[in-house]
């Protein structure tokens, strides 16, 4: 075991029609399907899209962490 660790970050777009925290956790969990070891993710934008005066999707920006699997 590592005395360190050494992490990446990468930056992801999640996007829901219900909340900014489902497109939080779509983003993770698209994610989590090719990337290991996730940590920490911090929201750098929201926006969203309106369709007829009402929002229709949210989106979210995301830096998301992850530990170096050998370090």
């Amino acid at each position: 075991m590592s005395e360190h660790h050494t992490y990446k970050k990468v930056e992801l777009v999640g996007s829901s029609t219900t909340t900014i925290e489902d497109a939080i956790q779509n983003a993770l969990a698209e994610a989590s399907k090719s990337l290991k070891h996730l940590e920490w993710f911090e929201v750098t934008e929201t926006r969203g899209h309106i369709e007829n005066g009402k929002v229709a999707h949210y989106q979210v920006t995301l830096k998301v962490g992850f530990r170096i699997a050998s370090s």
